[in-house]
């Protein structure tokens, strides 16, 4: 079974930037879609981005509209998030996820099939 592996968390202070990669535990391993969620302490997981592999398609919270960007790496099935201008209520652990069911809903976790063990980022005032 394929495993998403994510690197690229840490800490920074507010305004700064990080990217954080997913990329499978097997290489040729590629699927329809891929997303970014993401646990603050004492809230529930939530969708912060997804990509449809296929046309590029993209969406976003929000939360992180405008300052967080996803995009796909064709060669090496590889997801990345830049995130700019990182606020303290970025604060949270974020996993990847891919594989979405037919009809599933981008920001819902329940509807992907394939999970990271998530990577802490820390944002300081």
């Amino acid at each position: 079974q394929v495993r998403l592996l994510e690197s690229g968390g840490g800490s920074v202070q507010a305004g700064g930037s990080l990217r954080l990669s997913c990329a499978p535990s097997t290489h040729t391993y590629s699927t329809n879609c891929m997303a970014w969620f993401r646990r603050a302490p004492g809230k529930e997981r939530e969708g912060i981005a997804t990509i449809y592999t296929g046309d590029g398609t993209t969406y976003y919270a929000d939360s992180v509209k405008g300052r967080f960007t996803i995009y796909y790496d064709d060669a090496t099935n590889t997801m990345y998030l830049q995130m700019n201008s990182l606020k303290p209520e970025d604060t949270a652990k974020y996993y990847c996820a891919a594989d979405i069911r037919d009809g599933g809903r981008w920001y819902y976790e329940a509807d992907f099939g394939y999970w990271g063990r998530g990577t802490q980022v820390t944002v300081s005032s």
